[in-house]
């Protein structure tokens, strides 16, 4: 399948928050935006947030490997020089980053990931594959 941008649309508690973290924390660019709705630019992918409140699973994680991770999350691949870039960033902003780790390794698919909380509770995850043709080998 061809590489393509990805549109994503969630809900979301304040606005702002969410615009000053994307734009101002990630370092993402903004898109068109109202009081109402904004779209993020996060790596040439579109994520619409809608004022609307909070959403609920019931679900919250499951266990891969030695990790609990979080069931309801979403992300974007990189690669390892803009993970460490974002890594430091987060961390420089006081936002905690969670579930750092690498994920089957020595095996095809290897990866390093971590996560971060935006404001609005979701979790987002940055991952690195060892090897990007791996990223969908079985």
């Amino acid at each position: 399948m061809k590489t393509a941008s990805f549109h994503l649309s969630l809900p979301c508690l304040s606005i702002g928050r969410t615009k000053e973290f994307y734009t101002g924390v990630v370092g993402a660019d903004l898109g068109r935006n109202t009081s109402q709705w904004l779209d993020i630019d996060l790596f040439g992918n579109q994520i619409t947030f809608t004022k609307s409140g909070g959403f609920n699973f019931s679900y919250q994680t499951y266990k891969f490997e030695d990790s609990v991770l979080p069931s309801f999350h979403f992300g974007v691949i990189v690669d390892q020089d803009t993970w460490q870039r974002l890594h430091d960033r987060l961390q420089s902003f006081e936002y905690e980053v969670t579930t750092q780790a690498t994920f089957l390794r020595g095996q095809s698919g290897e990866h390093i990931s971590f996560f971060v909380k935006d404001p609005n509770g979701y979790m987002v995850e940055f991952k690195h594959f060892r090897d990007q043709n791996e990223m969908f080998s079985q």
